[in-house]
């Protein structure tokens, strides 16, 4: 049962319940900061930590916090956690945090965090929260590296452009580059944000209805096949 539970979380995470392409949430950093693959990854793991840390303390205070107070409380638990981290990429990222910019103190109004603090941490104990943080965290990080990757190589030729400013200078080697390929500019462009978006999310449903129609089938055949047999 425990295990079910579980799985259903990260399910819902990872795809069913994607912050990004299902909830919308959050979509003004994802489409402000995601025209690299490393930028998107840098502010994909900044929420992550930030969720992850919120959900466990929101668990553990939510039996103390009075109904009344309980939004300030949780808002003040998300800006200490932004605060530490923000502190923390300026000091170890210290040019990825200048990129990414007045996005990552902007993590304490995304929707996403405040939304699953109230919505599940404050109604699960400490394992489930720690679970559904880090499998939202995960699914809107692989957004918005996915659309970060898709614009970098539409727009400039490149994927993992400045990987160094993350990994450090052993990673300037990862930048892999399509030779004699101008870029589309509109793919960096704000426009071309909304579009990789639209098109993530289209796959998604494409998907989604793929495999309804496959297990609607198998139903259907099986039900036929025990009518035959009866």
């Amino acid at each position: 049962m425990v295990e079910t539970g579980f799985r259903s979380i990260i399910t819902d995470g990872l795809w069913n319940n994607n912050q990004a392409l299902v909830a919308l949430l959050g979509l003004c950093p994802l489409l402000a900061v995601t025209n690299t693959a490393i930028n998107g990854l840098g502010l994909g793991l900044a929420t992550t930590a930030v969720l992850v840390s919120s959900n466990a303390t929101v668990s553990l205070i939510r039996n103390f916090v009075r109904p009344e107070v309980r939004l300030p409380v949780f808002v003040m638990v998300i800006a200490s956690f932004v605060t530490a981290i923000e502190l923390g990429m300026n000091a170890y990222f210290h040019e990825l945090h200048k990129i990414l910019g007045i996005f990552i103190p902007l993590i304490v109004t995304n929707c996403a965090i405040i939304g699953r603090a109230e919505a599940f941490a404050s109604k699960n104990n400490l394992q489930r929260s720690l679970v559904d943080g880090i499998s939202i965290g995960i699914g809107f990080t692989l957004v918005l590296v996915t659309l970060g990757g898709m614009r970098e190589l539409i727009g400039q030729g490149t994927l993992f452009d400045q990987a160094h400013l993350m990994f450090g200078e052993v990673a300037r080697g990862m930048t892999l580059k399509i030779e004699d390929f101008p870029g589309m500019l509109i793919a960096i462009l704000p426009p071309g944000a909304f579009i990789g978006l639209g098109l993530l999310i289209m796959v998604k449903n494409l998907i989604d209805k793929r495999v309804v129609t496959k297990a609607t089938t198998q139903t259907e055949t099986s039900e036929g096949a025990a009518g035959v047999t009866t």
